[in-house]
């Protein structure tokens, strides 16, 4: 009785969870104001493509799409390049200053990131960076949380290992990649998901940086694009749909790897 009454309290959280989701496809396949009616339909009368069409002929939500696509895959690339060997370089090299640094890293995660906008912004503007996706890309290349969730799986590796392969003659390049990078395949992947996610949602960030409309990201286009559409709901959904569903794909494409890198992260940790 106790393993039913579980199982159906979590179906019933996961159907709560996954409503909206559904009704956001069910209504991008309205007609124009059909789901402005009351009380709201759950299903399409007549389901058809328009708002699609619209979103993608009129609008160019493909271009904006692979602004995002584009963004998105750059920021998740330069984070592992800066994050996984400082995450090593924090657990398993030796240099003076190394475990204050990291302390006064962890202890800038309570900061919140919209502070840093501005500053950031004025450094931008005098390096001539406004405006552009390398100044978009700017606030991913070196995230602490993600060199913290590196260094700390960095720390299960054993340190005989590491001193075998000097031994062997091995530089620290060379055991970076053919040692520690197999052995932190499973975190790399979560942090990849983790940035790539992030900077595929990001809002504030390319819409303070990034002016020329050609360059939007596909939320800050979509929300441009609401202002001129606050009542066309189908339209709004079927661009909400384009936005969620590659990353969803995505997630349970990888999920696998995510949970083995959060659970071994947790144990090993």
């Amino acid at each position: 009785m106790r393993r039913w009454t579980v199982t159906l309290l979590a179906a019933f959280v996961a159907l709560v969870t996954i409503a909206p989701l559904l009704w956001m496809v069910s209504v991008s396949f309205m007609a124009p104001g059909e789901a402005a009616r009351f009380p709201p339909p759950l299903l399409p009368e007549n389901a058809t493509l328009e708002n699609y069409r619209q979103l993608f002929g009129t609008y160019g939500a493909l271009r904006f799409l692979a602004n995002s696509l584009l963004v998105s895959t750059l920021a998740t690339t330069l984070a592992l390049l800066f994050t996984v060997p400082a995450g090593y370089a924090f657990a398993k090299l030796r240099f003076r200053g190394r475990d204050a640094t990291f302390r006064l890293l962890v202890a800038a995660l309570v900061v919140p990131a919209q502070i840093g906008m501005l500053p950031l912004f004025l450094e931008l503007k005098a390096m001539g960076l406004v405006n552009s996706y390398a100044g978009a890309l700017v606030p991913w290349l070196a995230g602490i949380f993600g060199i913290f969730l590196v260094r700390q799986y960095c720390l299960s590796i054993p340190d005989e290992m590491l001193e075998a392969a000097r031994i062997d003659g091995a530089g620290e390049g060379a055991i970076l990649r053919r040692i520690v990078l197999p052995v932190l395949t499973p975190i790399i992947v979560t942090l990849a998901l983790f940035v790539f996610l992030s900077s595929w949602n990001d809002f504030m960030w390319p819409l303070i940086i990034l002016a020329d409309q050609r360059l939007y990201t596909l939320p800050v286009a979509l929300a441009a694009l609401s202002r001129e559409h606050v009542q066309d709901n189908e339209l709004m959904m079927a661009g909400a749909v384009v936005t969620t569903l590659p990353v969803l794909i995505l997630f349970l494409a990888l999920q696998r790897f995510y949970l083995n890198g959060l659970l071994a992260g947790s144990v090993k940790g």
